[in-house]
């Protein structure tokens, strides 16, 4: 993995109970957090006194590299949204400007935090479909803005062994959005859902009061 080649994008606590639907009752559960990145989610949860885990592969690099990467990378994510308006709902963030000042906020709170929660083992460097955890480790994994948004990047069978390797370690897993980074639904989710509920699990697509992307307003949630 190089760093130039990602795009580290974080979002905050607000925003994941927002995609995820995440209850209090949810909020006390040992939550595994995977593709976090610059996020704030953990630092948050963290300092609120709860149980989180974040995984991601930009986690080998140090807080000046992410750094370094986050503010290479900010002017080119937020010119394409303001050459796209259209394909956004402005409901959380009235325009480009006020979204690229949330993520930096977001990977702020998260690289104060950053060599804390490594050492003490709450930033993991691991990358699905194989994770370095024991089974039944959480009670519910969250995965944001990785699985599905990244279909043409990752096949289905990526996909499908991804998801089986986060019900080992948690006995349910919330994915969003559904949507391709084109904005259209993947193509993935039908024979996800097909897959694992002829395996005998609990699977459906739930709306959700979050939406950036148009149409990205439901989560997969998938329980054993």
């Amino acid at each position: 993995m190089k760093l130039e080649d990602v795009v580290p994008w974080g979002r905050t606590l607000e925003e994941y109970k927002l995609m995820f639907s995440l209850s209090d009752l949810d909020l006390n559960k040992k939550i595994i957090g995977c593709g976090d990145g610059p996020a704030s989610f953990n630092t948050e949860m963290t300092q609120l006194g709860y149980s989180v885990v974040s995984v991601d592969p930009v986690y080998q690099f140090s807080a000046t590299q992410i750094k370094h990467r986050v503010l290479e990378t900010y002017e080119v994510v937020i010119n394409q949204v303001k050459q796209n308006p259209h394909h956004y709902i402005w409901q959380n963030f009235n325009n480009a400007d006020q979204l690229g000042s949330a993520r930096i906020n977001a990977m702020e709170k998260f690289l104060l935090d950053y060599e804390v929660g490594r050492t003490s083992g709450r930033y993991l460097s691991q990358s699905l479909p194989k994770l370095e955890l024991a089974n039944n480790q959480f009670e519910l994994s969250v995965c944001s803005h990785f699985l599905f948004l990244y279909s043409e990047q990752r096949s289905l069978d990526f996909h499908i062994a991804s998801i089986d390797e986060l019900l080992r370690i948690s006995p349910e897993v919330r994915i969003f959005p559904l949507l391709k980074l084109d904005g259209e639904i993947s193509t993935y989710v039908e024979p996800v859902m097909e897959t694992f509920s002829s395996q005998g699990f609990n699977v459906k697509i739930q709306p959700v009061a979050y939406e950036f992307q148009k149409g990205g307003n439901q989560m997969l949630k998938i329980n054993r």
